[in-house]
């Protein structure tokens, strides 16, 4: 077996719980955007807890702002993908779709 090399740290701090939920939604907007299965439910439940997040947060004026403008292109996105029938649905067994 060979050893392994240790992997330096970045000395950047971590990013906080506001910015990874802010990644995530765009993670799940670009997956919407690819008709990847099941990404509409992705990108609504990282919608809900960035939602969540930001009021739990006395200071989130700023991650507020940012979801009121990228809040209403989610939904559009959703709406549409459900529309087009991007969304999957499962079906139950027997059952045709």
């Amino acid at each position: 077996m060979t050893s392994r090399k240790a992997v330096a740290r970045s000395s950047e701090p971590c990013r906080n719980q506001g910015e990874q939920l802010k990644d995530e939604v765009y993670r799940q907007m670009f997956r919407l955007e690819e008709s990847r299965p099941g990404a509409e439910v992705g990108l609504a439940l990282a919608l809900a807890r960035a939602w969540v997040d930001s009021d739990s947060k006395p200071e989130s004026s700023e991650e507020r702002d940012w979801l009121k403008k990228v809040s209403p292109i989610c939904l559009q996105m959703i709406e549409a993908a459900l529309k087009v029938g991007v969304a999957t649905i499962p079906c139950a067994k027997g059952q045709s779709c």
